[in-house]
């Protein structure tokens, strides 16, 4: 049983060149259509403008594929949520019963690295959720990155999860978690969670070298690129982030935690926002893909030169 390699996707691994997966609960799950589609192609039309291909990943009939067509992209966005969320976990039974699966982080990750992409990008990742000591609820996206060598470009993790338990389960997973010029862990809609992060990357070229480091090593495990909002967008995520503080403080007042705490929050800052977050989601996937897509390429440049390097021979 194989995977569906798109014949563009195929074509620049064969040459080593620079590919980017994307997932695709983003559009099938994160957004209305038609908002959705015009998204996956502007993030996909980003990718391409900074020199990688971009490769979608999705379960279409039982069958995951690695890059889509625009037909398939349009697909997947007309149909949304009949797509079912497909982690790590739910792979066999979407293939085995011929459905259709929109991936996220782990399922993603997991497909990638199977046909040899190494950079991912995407929103934002999930974390340990509040009160994580008790439920036990951690998201398959961290387990995943200590398991699978596919480094992931994202905006952090949002603040209504546990930000600091989050890095040290990542810790604990052995991923390598680095922040995109700046020495703070971003929190998905601001620049600032209050926790420093253990390395620093100021460059594509930088980010490359650890990737090859950790390939070369065979460490087994991913790195986590944070990259922080963009300035421009900077007030309305934290406008954002003001109103996530707020849910906070609401569930606190009432009590709510466990597993009831997430869906709350969800909700509330959906109407704390007015809906407003959409647009400031859409940004930081396309500023994530703008980084991600120099990175694989500074990436590909890197492998293309040692591949290249001249080897000597000692005679003796």
């Amino acid at each position: 049983m194989g995977v569906a390699v798109s014949p563009e996707v195929e074509a620049a691994l064969a040459r080593g060149g620079a590919v980017v997966a994307l997932e695709s609960t983003i559009i099938c799950h994160g957004m209305p259509y038609p908002k959705n589609l015009q998204t996956a192609m502007e993030v996909e039309a980003v990718v391409r403008e900074n020199g990688a291909v971009p490769a979608t990943i999705a379960i279409l009939d039982g069958v995951p594929h690695v890059g889509l067509s625009s037909e398939q992209l349009k697909s997947l966005a007309v149909n949304g949520r009949q797509f079912q969320k497909t982690a790590r976990r739910d792979i066999a039974h979407v293939v085995a019963s011929g459905g259709n699966g929109a991936t996220t982080v782990s399922a993603t990750m997991f497909f990638a690295h199977k046909v040899g992409i190494p950079i991912f990008v995407t929103g934002g990742i999930g974390g340990v959720h509040r009160n994580g000591e008790q439920t036990m609820d951690i998201s398959s996206d961290l387990t995943e990155l200590g398991k699978t060598p596919v480094t992931v470009i994202s905006a952090g993790v949002k603040s209504i999860l546990d930000i600091p338990r989050t890095l040290e389960y990542l810790e604990t997973q052995g991923v390598t978690v680095a922040a995109y010029k700046t020495n703070e862990f971003p929190a998905f809609f601001t620049e600032v969670s209050g926790c420093k992060v253990p390395c620093r990357i100021d460059s594509p070229e930088e980010c490359a070298k650890i990737i090859h480091a950790n390939k070369n090593l065979h460490l087994g495990s991913g790195i986590l690129v944070a990259v922080p909002i963009p300035k421009e967008h900077a007030a309305s995520g934290n406008a954002i982030e003001s109103a996530i503080q707020k849910a906070l403080k609401e569930a606190e007042d009432k009590n709510i935690i466990g597993n009831a705490i997430t869906p709350f929050m969800l909700d509330r800052v959906k109407v704390l926002t007015g809906g407003s977050s959409l647009e400031a989601n859409i940004a930081l996937v396309k500023n994530n893909a703008l980084v991600g897509a120099k990175i694989s390429v500074a990436l590909s440049d890197l492998n293309q030169r040692v591949t290249n390097r001249p080897v000597f021979v000692l005679l003796r």
